[in-house]
């Protein structure tokens, strides 16, 4: 169903069982697939291709040239129904795709105020968090994990499996294939640590106290030779905070291990 406040291109092809929200707008030679939801103030500019059992939240803007909801790339795939779920108010640019679950009826999942640029791919059964930013040319593989307001500069590649950690910010052309713990710096061709994200954490409002602490946690974590569990049980007695308690949680969690400096 179309909604009658709905702005739609004349060259637009849009299937009947699509579901189109009140003031979206398609622009021409747009292709909205059946079983497709697009949500209210949603924008498609020209040539977007929207692919069947994806779902759009709200004032979502979406650029010239990309694909929603591709088949996953993955040869085990054998087409059956899996989704692509993406939140309100993300800014995806141009030429980008991004898949859909492999395993019948899972899911990949884009959250809420993420701007991700141009000419990438996030593939099938990643989640991404809210406001992260996925800079060009980024290639995020299957099952990836990217939490919230993390920074992924233009060329990181991201191994499958792989997880980044809140307010992480990884530099350009790093190729990462370990687990990213969340609020620090990291580059290099094989991805290292380098220190606090500390323009990206002052401004998200971390205070100088938050700072101190993630400072101490990082000096245990990766400058004292201690033992990994021994590091973390001195970071959760020593400096106890909100966020070194989810450094921890996050390190504890991980299956493939985290990056070293």
């Amino acid at each position: 169903m179309i909604h009658s406040s709905a702005q739609i291109a004349p060259t637009a092809r849009i299937h009947p069982e699509a579901d189109i929200g009140p003031g979206a707008v398609v622009g021409e030679f747009a292709v909205i697939e059946q079983d497709v939801a697009i949500g209210p103030q949603t924008r498609l500019e020209p040539y977007v291709y929207v692919k069947r059992w994806t779902t759009l939240g709200e004032r979502n803007e979406i650029s010239a040239g990309t694909v929603l909801g591709t088949d996953p790339l993955d040869k085990g795939f054998t087409g059956e129904r899996s989704y692509l779920k993406i939140g309100k108010r993300n800014k995806i640019r141009e030429h980008y795709t991004i898949s859909r679950g492999t395993a019948p009826e899972s899911e990949t999942v884009i959250g809420d105020d993420n701007y991700i640029m141009t000419s990438g791919h996030i593939a099938h059964n990643c989640r991404i968090g809210n406001q992260t930013v996925i800079a060009s040319c980024a290639l995020v593989a299957g099952y990836v994990e990217v939490e919230d307001r993390a920074f992924i500069s233009g060329g990181v590649v991201i191994h499958q499996y792989s997880r980044i950690g809140r307010m992480a910010m990884i530099g350009g052309n790093t190729r990462v294939n370990s687990d990213v713990p969340p609020f620090f710096l990291y580059s290099d061709f094989n991805v290292a640590a380098k220190g606090l994200n500390l323009v990206g954490l002052r401004r998200a409002g971390f205070k100088a106290s938050d700072l101190a602490a993630l400072k101490t946690a990082y000096k245990l974590l990766y400058k004292s030779n201690l033992k990994l569990e021994i590091a973390l049980q001195r970071i959760e007695t020593e400096v106890p905070t909100e966020h070194t308690r989810h450094l921890v949680a996050f390190i504890r969690s991980s299956k493939r291990g985290i990056c070293r400096e």
